[in-house]
């Protein structure tokens, strides 16, 4: 959608948090520029394999930051300060975002007020992980610890698991581009920016619906329960003769047809009719069924449950759930206009106009301070040799 190119975006950002966010503008069209300290940048360009064989490029780093430009710029200084509100007023920006720490919002410059005096209908958001009030450290797994879902994930009897995916930072990454969205449809209705304050942790925190509710307001202990379900059975993952498959059956209709297979009638049984039979002896049953399943392929079991339209899938390893057909239609492509190094990337939520146009390919991550030159220079003004005394002064 044309709308979408007109919007800029600047972000002064690191790690996954707000990269995962402007990777997500990015993908609506957006000019998303990211913005580093010239001397320390992005901690994530370093982490992972050095697949280019040059400094921070790192495998880590170009998972999520494809589609965007990038400068450096150290707002500490006085003249650094002054580019950052050159930036904002000639570039037009519609949208700043930043995960620095509050304690550093007014000494950089960067607080919603200032940049409010700089450009009145600023959309500002600040992503930290407590809230504006908090300067506390946080990364993933402390929130996964603090907000409580690693307590409802693993093995009933083993220890507190991490989740295989960061979602306090990809979630709360999802629900800021949410509040932008808002605040994109607020400007456009009354010409008024917004101040957008997201912490991580309350993010985190929102998707404990059923737990919160259930122990709050009915005296339940809800805790990890490995791959069972906490109301429904059977509900889990069960072996195969060549993997495992995950088994979901939603209600005693379902279970009827279960058993009215040739495989599982022996577990047609009278205490097994109704769901509350089945979860109270959930461990006998689990082993049954799994003393079953682990005679048939993964294509055969399959087979079975959809015939009686009860869901089922095998539990696909990464190069597997590459080839599924749904996802192969819809990941992303970026090349390396330097190396030709071509990168996979995954695919949007929502296949966009904007990707659809552009036929899945997005420009290579940028290299660190790639577009100084481009955007300082040809579209600031600077000369080269102003840039150069600002390289040499640590400004850029």
């Amino acid at each position: 959608m044309d709308l979408f190119k007109k919007i800029t975006v600047l972000s002064l950002e690191q790690a996954t948090v707000l990269p995962y966010l402007t990777f997500l503008l990015a993908q609506d069209g957006m000019r998303v520029i990211r913005m580093e300290h010239p001397v320390y940048g992005d901690p994530n360009r370093l982490i992972g394999e050095n697949v280019l064989g040059e400094e921070r490029m790192n495998s880590y780093y170009l998972c999520i930051n494809a589609g965007k430009e990038a400068v450096t710029l150290n707002l500490a200084d006085p003249e650094g300060k002054k580019l950052f509100k050159e930036l904002i007023q000639k570039l037009d920006v519609d949208i700043f975002a930043t995960n620095q720490l509050p304690k550093n919002y007014k000494k950089l410059g960067i607080d919603y007020e200032s940049m409010k005096q700089i450009k009145p209908d600023i959309i500002w958001l600040g992503v930290t992980g407590f809230g504006p009030d908090s300067n506390e450290a946080a990364y993933d797994p402390i929130l996964q610890a603090r907000s409580g879902l690693m307590e409802l994930t693993g093995e009933r009897d083993g220890d507190p698991q991490v989740l295989g995916i960061p979602l306090p930072d990809m979630g709360c990454s999802v629900h800021s581009y949410g509040l932008l969205m808002k605040a994109l449809f607020k400007r456009q209705a009354t010409g008024e920016g917004t101040c957008i304050n997201m912490s991580m942790f309350e993010s985190s925190v929102s998707w404990l619906t059923v737990p919160i509710t259930q122990t709050s307001s009915f005296g339940k202990i809800i805790t990890r329960r490995g791959n069972t379900h906490e109301f429904f059975a059977p509900v889990s993952v069960y072996q195969a003769k060549d993997g495992f498959v995950y088994l979901a059956v939603g209600n005693d209709r379902q279970w009827k047809s279960m058993v009215g297979l040739e495989a599982f009638k022996e577990l047609d049984k009278p205490e097994y009719e109704k769901n509350a039979g089945r979860i109270k002896d959930v461990k006998n049953l689990n082993e049954a069924i799994n003393n079953i399943t682990k005679n048939y392929t993964t294509d055969e079991l399959i087979q079975m449950f959809k015939s009686i339209v009860v869901p089922i899938s095998k539990i696909h390893t990464i190069p597997e759930v590459l080839e599924d057909p749904l996802v192969k239609r819809r990941l992303l492509y970026s090349k390396d206009p330097v190396t030709g190094r071509e990168i996979t990337l995954a695919p949007p939520p929502n296949m966009t106009p904007f990707l659809e146009a552009c036929e899945r390919k997005l420009s290579f991550p940028p290299r660190f301070g790639e577009h100084n030159e481009s955007i300082f220079g040809q579209e600031l003004g600077y000369s080269r040799d102003k840039l150069q005394e600002l390289r040499d002064k640590g400004v850029i």
